[in-house]
């Protein structure tokens, strides 16, 4: 069975059982959250697809920890005019782990 939810504004399409990064989440580490913007589920049974969402569905994940992502090197220059910015920025992302998909 596999869903497709809004996460933090943005679609996943999602496994029982998979990891991945998601922007930071609100939540401590080990904690349950649940996911109620279920937009539409494919199982044996079938698919439903939402109007906007699934009503009754919810996907339920379980945070594993807080990361930074790669360095990212941000550069401005003018040619000529002797202006040069180097900035850096790293982005804060939660990983999850998808415990159950309900439908």
């Amino acid at each position: 069975m596999n869903a497709i939810v809004e996460i933090a504004g943005q679609q996943y399409n999602v496994e029982q059982g998979q990891e991945f990064h998601v922007h930071q989440l609100k939540a401590e580490e080990g904690d349950k959250v649940t996911f109620d913007k279920v937009l539409l589920v494919h199982s044996d049974a079938g698919t439903q697809v939402g109007k906007p969402t699934v009503s009754a569905a919810k996907v339920e994940a379980t945070v594993i920890r807080h990361e930074k992502g790669d360095k990212v090197i941000v550069f401005k220059k003018k040619r000529r005019k002797g202006y040069k910015v180097k900035n850096g920025h790293r982005q804060c992302f939660t990983r999850i782990k998808i415990d159950s998909i309900i439908a």
